[in-house]
This record gives structure tokens, sequence and C-alpha cells, in this order.
């Protein structure tokens, strides 16, 4: 799709279109194209077709309301920041007392939109045509385009100084997919670094998997997870506390700061309860807080399990009432699965060689009882851990591990 394509849509007729594909089949787009070819222009109809598929896709990122009203590019949809998450940022940068910053490598404007709901006027930059038409109509649609101005150009030729902030997404795909050096980014993240310092508040967006020793000195670095799955880290500058590393889990938005300097829990003995930490937790390198919050230690030296005796809640953190500890056996495993009557089993693994599909084919589960089993390593040796989620506590005692 080009950008006249694109702006075909915009039109009365375009509109009716994707009104009248809100709630289409995309198994039957051959037999819908056909049909509708009869009445409109071939390239109207494949646009509008495109352009309902893309909606769909971004349900899952801005919601129905938001998604059925926007317009995408298939990168953009890939691409862009999930609603939760780009409205969490803004949020920030709100409380910073940002009025007026600008939005490079914008895309199709997630994160504008988020920002100009927060109210900061947003000067949103990105050198392809296309996103910025794409851009330039989501302002529109979601009647923000006086707080919204889109600007194609390349993000290194434009003057940052006289903003509040700037945001800075450097694409991390190229032509063979997800980019993982920092600085084959597009722009690269030394330049993003950069252009962040010219401002009084800054924040980058990277990939969670950004290696430490990455994450500038003067940066504040969050990770970031929604329901549970990690989606971005984020590097600030103009913080409080540069050098800090924080955990933040949405919705809820609790956040975990990170203790300078705080030594690794001492491994031990597989208790009655184990949490796993969340994975924004575990990407910011702060297991060791959430065992220092609940009193726990690692079951493994390098394995980010940690085990109590008691049970000490932590939003950072999902828990496991803990009633069997094995040393890993195939045959031991489904014989006492049979024998509780196991038919649902919840299967994870961390530090494990065992792939939990192809383990879950050969215990043949019958029954009416679920039970969560974790494929680890604990004190070195490959173990397997049965239990409940805390919420479904089923008492009982632990049973030790066999030499």
């Amino acid at each position: 799709m080009d950008v006249d394509a694109f702006d075909s849509l915009l039109g009365d007729e375009g509109q009716a279109l994707l009104s009248a594909l809100r709630d289409y089949d995309p198994a039957k787009e051959l037999a819908t194209a056909t049909r509708l070819r009869r009445d409109h222009p071939p390239a109207l109809v494949s646009a509008a077709l495109t352009q309902a598929t893309l909606r769909q896709r971004a349900v899952a990122k801005f919601g129905p309301e938001d998604a059925h009203r926007m317009y995408f590019t298939p990168n953009g949809v890939e691409q862009s920041t999930r609603t939760s998450v780009a409205a969490y940022r803004a949020s920030r940068f709100a409380e910073f007392g940002v009025r007026r910053m600008a939005d490079l490598c914008c895309g199709i404007g997630g994160d504008a939109i988020a920002l100009a709901r927060a109210g900061i006027s947003v000067l949103a930059v990105d050198r392809d045509p296309l996103t910025c038409a794409v851009t330039r109509a989501n302002a529109e649609a979601l009647g923000l385009a006086e707080l919204i101005e889109v600007r194609c150009a390349d993000v290194t030729e434009v003057d940052t100084r006289d903003f509040d902030a700037v945001f800075v997404d450097p694409a991390r795909r190229g032509g063979r997919g997800r980019v993982f050096d920092p600085e084959a980014y597009s722009p690269p993240l030394s330049w993003a670094i950069e252009a962040a310092r010219t401002t009084p508040r800054a924040a980058l967006k990277i990939a969670p998997g950004v290696p430490h020793e990455a994450v500038p000195e003067d940066a504040e670095a969050e990770w970031i997870s929604d329901h549970g799955h990690v989606k971005e880290a984020v590097l600030w500058f103009g913080t409080a506390r540069p050098g800090l590393r924080r955990a933040t889990l949405l919705p809820s938005g609790h956040s975990l700061i990170g203790t300078p300097h705080l030594p690794d829990p001492e491994p031990g003995a597989v208790g009655r309860w184990l949490y796993e930490p969340d994975g924004a937790v575990i990407r910011a390198h702060l297991v060791a807080d959430v065992a220092a919050r609940v009193g726990g230690r690692l079951i493994d030296p390098t394995i980010a399990y940690i085990t109590t005796d008691e049970l000490r809640p932590t939003p950072f953190a999902t828990a496991y009432e803990i009633t069997d500890v094995l040393p890993f056996n195939l045959k031991k495993l489904k014989a006492l699965l049979r024998e509780r009557e196991v038919g649902v089993a919840t299967i994870k693994k961390r530090g494990s060689a065992v792939e939990p599909e192809q383990l879950r084919k050969k215990l043949r589960l019958e029954g009416g009882n679920a039970c969560t089993i974790v494929l680890t390593r604990s004190a070195g040796s490959p173990t397997m851990l049965l239990g409940h989620p805390a919420q479904a506590l089923s008492g009982g005692s632990v049973t030790p591990a066999a030499g």
C-alpha cells in the first residue's frame, strides 16, 4: 500500500468499506474481494481489506475501540507499543512536568497518542511518508490532531534542544528479522543516547534483552512486563536516580527498585513454597531483591527460582505450594501423576533440557485433577517439583528429594 492508496481510504467510499469490513473473516478474503470489486475500484478494495485485517490484529495492542478507528501498516502493528505500556510511560513524562516533547521514530503513532492523551504536545517524526500519513490519520481519528504535529524527516536531522523531553524508539528489525546488536538499531543506540542528552528528560525504548553493560551510567534502566510478559526496556535520562534498575509490572503498576550492591541470596533446599519472579524482575537482575522481600533462598545458584518455608506473597513473583521434590525420572513422574489422577498439568522449565510439550505427550495424562510440574535444577542436579499455585492451596507437606 502506497500513500495514494492509503489516502483513498480516508474518503467517503473508503470509510464506508472499512465500516462494512469491521467483522469480516480474513479466511474469506477472496470471496469478499470478488464481491466488493463489483461496486468499488480494485485498488480501494485491496487497501480496505488490508486495513481491516491489520485492525483486527491491532486489537490485542490497542483494544477494540481504538483499533477499529485507527490505521496501520504491517510493520506498524508489529513494532508499535501496546496502549498499556505507552500510557504508563506517558504518565511518567507527565509526572516529570513535560509539556512539549519530540517522539523520534514515531511509527504509526502509538506513543504519540498516549503522550497527547496525557496532555503533552508532541512532535512525531518518521522518515517514511506512508507511516507519517498513517500517524496523521490516527491523530485525526482520535481527536488529538491539535496536540500531535507529524513531520516526515530523518530523525538525526531534527533539532530537539527546545523540547522538554524526547522519546526515541529505534527500529530493531532489519531485512533479516529482529536486530539484537544495539548499534545495529536504526538509528544506532549510541546516537539515541546522545540525542537523549540534549533535553532535560528523555526515554529510549530498547529490547528487553539488552546487555546491562550497554546501559549508560547516567541512565535509569526500567524493564516493563504486561500481564506477565516482558514487553520492553526503557532507558530514562534526567531522572533523580541515574544508575538505578527498575522492574515495572502492568497493569498493576507495581514497580520494584533495585537495592545497590545487594548480594545474591544463598542457595538452599527446596522449601514448601516456590516463587517464580516476573520476567521483568529477572531481566532487571532483581531476583535478589525479591528474595530479600520474602526472606527466601535460591534453589540453585544459577536458577532464578526462590524458595521459602513460609508463604510471603509478593506482586513480583508467582508463588507455588510444592508437594513433591524428586530427582528427574520420567517413569516415577508418570506413576505419581497416574496415582493422583492428574489430567491437567502446567509444565514449567528453567535450567532443564526437557521440552515441556514433548514431556506432555509422554505423560499421557488422564484424570480430573490438576498439577503444576516444574522442571529445573536443585543443587546442580536435574529436579522435578510438583505443586499448585498459591491461590489453589491444597495443604500437605513437602516430600524431600531421594538420594
